[in-house]
Formats: structure tokens, C-alpha cells, sequence
């Protein structure tokens, strides 16, 4: 079976994109990001893929006409209005409010899987809606809150991932994206990584003066900032192909159960999951 082909939606620099791919069982079609500094990384990290400016005016018909018939659909939209440091406007807010395009694809372009990254605070700020559209659209989710700190980082940078498919497919004959990523240890996980952690204590970057004036770095921080940490998303990813493509990862063998302990397989005690399908919520 070939690649999974991603449309990668609010890309910023790409880390969403580049932990799937580094799993080997995806690949990115296309971008859209509307931000110009994060449009010449990715001009530089992927050249000859397609970059789409305004999710606003991205269709199905329009990515079809350029020959793009992506197979999944990812992307960490807005957070702003969502964010505690925001003004708690939640999805009604003009920025973390084009969700409502984020879905909308989905509908038009009917992928086979769906994943969605945000701030942990979207908990309480719009993950009833978020779950409530795709459920909608006759997709089935799962999420949890995984911060970056498990796989490695010096910050907490806590995030809720979703992973939707549509109702009754489930990701697989047998296995959801759940009991794959339960099926083997943290330890485990992470020494599988193509580019493990390594956190420095210090940042590299530094706010050096430019000749218009304004620090370069200044404008590299934002994007790092901005960032998904690319580990958690291709940790993710391997997950999902141990539940769809099993001959394309390790065999993972059930030797933890989810919680059993802190070297186990899902973050730390206190973090969330639930699995939500089409019509019907049940929390776990």
C-alpha cells in the first residue's frame, strides 16, 4: 500500500507534516498557511509542493483542478481565541474560528483520516464543537492531551491531538489508533524516533540586529513557537499505521496497559481521553 497523501492545513513551519512523515507511511501533497515567513520554510523544507495562502478560499474543486486528492487531512488551526492568554472568545472568534473551514474541507473532500492539534485549553473552549462537526460529517475521533514534554521537551507545551476517520472504518480491522499507541511503552516509542529529543537548556537563537532593523531571530522565534514539536505527531503517526498498515511498522506488543504505570505508553496521570463516535459521546 502506498503513502498516505496530506493536505496540511495552518502548516506554520511544517512540524505537523514532518513528524508523519518521517514515520515512512506519508507523504504531503499540499500546504496552506497564510503567513509569509513560515511560506518560505516550507519553500525551502518541501520544494515543489503546492502552498495554499487563504484556507478561506481552498475547495475541493480547486484542489482537484491542481491534481491534489489528498488522502488525510491534519492541521493545528488557531489558537488565539481559544489560548488562556487569549480573550476566551473560543471558536467564535474571527481566528480560532476558522475551524469552521477546517471542517468544511473535511466534508467536501471526505478523507480517510483527520488529525487536529490545539492547545489544551481547547477542552474547554470548543472541543464539544470540534468533536460535534466531525461527528457530523459521519467521522468517529479519538483524543488525548499529550504534551511535548513526553517526548522529551524542557517545557509542558500540553496539546489536545485528535484523530477522527469516518464512522463504522474505524482505522482498522480490529485495532483503533487507541489500543496501537497503548500496545507498547513509552520507552519504547521514543527510541523508535528518526530524530530524537535533544533540548538544549539554552536557545540557540539569538535576536542578533539586522540591517532593516528588525532582530532575525525575532521572526525565527515566532515560528518555533508556533510549532508542533514534530516527535509527537510522528509518534502518532506510527500509531495509526500499526492499526491500519501493520506490515509497514515493528510489531507492537501489548506489554503495557494504558495508565499501568508512569513508563507506560500514554502522558501523565491526569491527562485526558475519549473516544467520540458519530451521534454518540462516551467518555473514557
Amino acid at each position: 500500500m502506498g503513502k498516505l497523501r496530506v493536505l496540511d492545513l495552518f502548516s506554520g513551519i511544517g512540524g505537523f507534516s514532518l513528524g508523519l512523515e518521517r514515520t515512512g507511511g506519508f507523504e504531503t501533497v499540499a500546504f496552506c498557511e497564510y503567513d509569509k515567513e513560515a511560506q518560505a520554510c516550507l519553500r525551502a523544507r518541501c520544494p515543489g509542493v503546492p502552498i495554499y495562502d487563504d484556507v478561506r478560499e481552498l475547495t475541493a474543486d480547486r484542489l482537484r483542478a491542481d491534481g491534489i486528492f489528498p488522502d488525510a487531512i491534519i492541521g493545528g488551526f488557531p489558537c488565539q481565541d481559544v489560548s488562556l492568554a487569549g480573550r476566551g472568545e473560543g471558536l467564535a472568534g474571527a481566528r480560532s474560528g476558522l475551524w469552521s473551514h477546517f471542517s468544511r474541507l473535511v466534508g467536501e473532500l471526505r478523507p480517510k483520516l483527520v488529525g487536529v492539534e490545539n492547545v489544551a485549553a481547547l477542552l474547554g473552549r470548543g472541543l464539544g464543537r470540534v468533536l460535534g462537526d466531525l461527528a457530523a460529517l459521519g467521522y468517529d475521533a479519538e483524543w488525548h492531551c499529550i504534551p511535548a514534554s513526553y517526548a522529551g521537551a524542557r517545557q509542558l507545551r500540553d496539546r489536545v491531538w485528535i484523530v477522527a476517520y469516518p464512522q463504522c472504518d474505524g482505522l482498522q480491522r480490529g485495532q483503533n489508533f487507541t489500543q496501537a499507541w497503548c500496545s507498547q511503552p513509552r520507552a519504547e516509542q521514543l527510541a523508535g524516533l528518526v530524530q530524537p529529543c535533544a533540548w538544549p537548556t539554552v536557545s540557540g537563537a539569538r535576536n542578533r540586529r539586522t540591517g532593516h532593523g528588525i532582530p532575525r531571530g525575532i521572526h525565527r522565534n515566532k515560528q518555533l513557537g508556533n510549532a508542533v514539536v514534530p516527535q509527537i505527531p510522528e509518534l502518532i503517526g506510527r500509531a495509526i499505521l500499526a492499526s491500519t498498515q501493520p506490515e509497514r511498522v515493528a510489531s507492537l506488543a501489548p506489554t503495557s496497559a494504558r495508565g499501568s504505570s508512569p513508563g507506560g505508553t500514554l502522558p501523565p496521570a491526569g491527562a485526558a481521553t475519549c473516544f467520540v463516535h458519530a451521534g454518540e459521546v462516551s467518555h473514557a
